[in-house]
């Protein structure tokens, strides 16, 4: 059993036990338990957040809390292992003698397990620039192909071709972690997040919930980094439905009877899928045991609102013989060398619209004066809008891949060729216009 300190302290307070002018300067954080030690608990970093935006100066934080307090600059942090040393500290505060608090130990960034590199992938040309494409410009990505082609892999080897997160959304993440708990040590986590959830996961564990206080969901989890749901029409109806409003919004708001809670959920999705519930409709498909309906239903459960607003969608191949005999391609850091470059013309270019990437551009800016592309370079988008091969979302959506294609080659706008090759990557899979 343990109480919150905040309440102890307040308690004291009332009974004259610890001083007012001093506990009102100070945020206290932590629990309590019944011998008087003070615990460690989850959510601290939120918490100090939240002090600061408040105006608070000062917070007291159980001591293993203490590294990830510290995360938070321009708040002093106090460690407390005791209720008496937290009271003892205070009344010597009053009476104005020198208090030589603890310092908190210096910031570690986190351990990220080992990424795939995509010098393992074998093969795949086109994917592996489709997978180039979409970490230079935010893109979602969706791929599919024969069980074995590559898809896990390819995805997994995303978050190692994205750059360092900055301080700002460093601090995000790592408070949705602190809240679940999952912030080890208190270390800032300074790399882009790679969630994978199984296909039987409840919309709750994905969106967020919770009987009791509201919890982030694993979209949240995914902030600033990779969600990728490998298998992906496996996954219920419902939790692929829920996912629309976080791809445009970049937050998630999650109500209950009495309550809500709005976590971040900026992240970059990855969907792979077989092309048919038995995997083998690739090809002639002749080794195939599904109807022509359970394969279009297979896959209908993807297409619509949510397919819509994924930008890159390509078809990938079984791995042939050939291949394997092949010479390895570029590394991932070779490759995480152009993407880098490429963000920071983004960020040049769309410095006066508040944006960094180009899949955050809106339609209309896309289209207007300083971003438009003239006919003879969309004249074959045009057409594909034209006979309707492609949505009006579907058209906005290949210009913005189009001007991430350029940035990877150093252009300062992209030419028919940018545009056709985007035109592909948004359309191969033949799934959603």
């Amino acid at each position: 059993m343990t109480l919150p300190l905040g309440i102890a302290i307040a308690v004291l307070v009332a009974a004259e036990k610890a001083p007012a002018r001093v506990v009102d300067e100070i945020v206290h954080l932590g629990e309590l338990g019944l011998d008087g030690s003070v615990r460690p608990v989850t959510g601290v970093l939120p918490l100090v957040l939240a002090a600061r935006r408040a105006g608070y100066e000062k917070v007291v934080v159980p001591v293993e809390n203490m590294r990830e307090a510290a995360l938070v600059s321009g708040v002093q942090v106090i460690g407390a292992s005791s209720l008496a040393q937290i009271v003892g500290r205070h009344l010597a505060v009053e009476k104005g003698t020198d208090v030589e608090d603890a310092t908190p130990p210096p910031e570690v960034a986190a351990l990220t397990p080992r990424q795939r590199d995509l010098a393992e992938v074998v093969g795949q040309p086109e994917a592996r620039l489709a997978l180039e494409v979409a970490a230079a410009g935010g893109h979602h990505l969706f791929m599919v192909g024969p069980p074995g082609a590559g898809k896990t892999m390819l995805a997994e080897c995303l978050p190692g071709l994205l750059p360092d997160l900055p301080d700002e959304q460093a601090l995000e993440v790592s408070a949705v972690h602190s809240v679940l708990g999952l912030l080890a040590g208190g270390h800032l986590v300074r790399r882009p997040p790679f969630v994978a959830p199984h296909h039987g996961a409840s919309p709750a564990a994905i969106i967020g919930g919770g009987s009791g206080m509201v919890r982030p969901g694993l979209i949240s989890q995914a902030h600033a980094g990779v969600l990728f749901l490998d298998e992906s029409p496996e996954f219920s109806a419902r939790v692929l439905q829920s996912l629309r409003q976080p791809l445009e919004s970049g937050e998630v708001v999650v109500a209950r009877q009495r309550s809500a809670a709005r976590f971040p959920a900026r992240f970059q999705l990855v969907l792979a899928a077989n092309p048919c519930p038995c995997g083998k409709a690739h090809g002639k498909g002749l080794d195939c045991s599904c109807s022509p309906r359970a394969r279009r239903d297979y896959l209908g459960k993807l297409a619509g609102p949510l397919l819509d607003r994924v930008d890159l969608q390509l078809r990938v191949s079984a791995v042939t013989r050939p291949a394997l005999a092949e010479a390895g391609g570029e590394s991932s850091a070779v490759v995480a060398a152009r993407v880098a470059t490429a963000r920071k013309a983004q960020r040049v270019r769309l410095a006066d619209l508040g944006l960094h990437l180009n899949a955050h551009v809106p339609g209309p800016a896309l289209r207007g004066t300083r971003m438009r592309l003239s006919k003879a370079v969309t004249g074959d988008l045009d057409r594909a809008l034209d006979r309707g091969m492609l949505t009006l979302r579907g058209y906005d959506r290949v210009l913005r891949i189009a001007w991430s294609v350029a940035d990877l080659r150093g252009g300062d706008s992209p030419g028919r060729d940018d545009v056709g090759l985007a035109l592909g990557l948004r359309t191969q899979a033949g799934v959603a216009a």
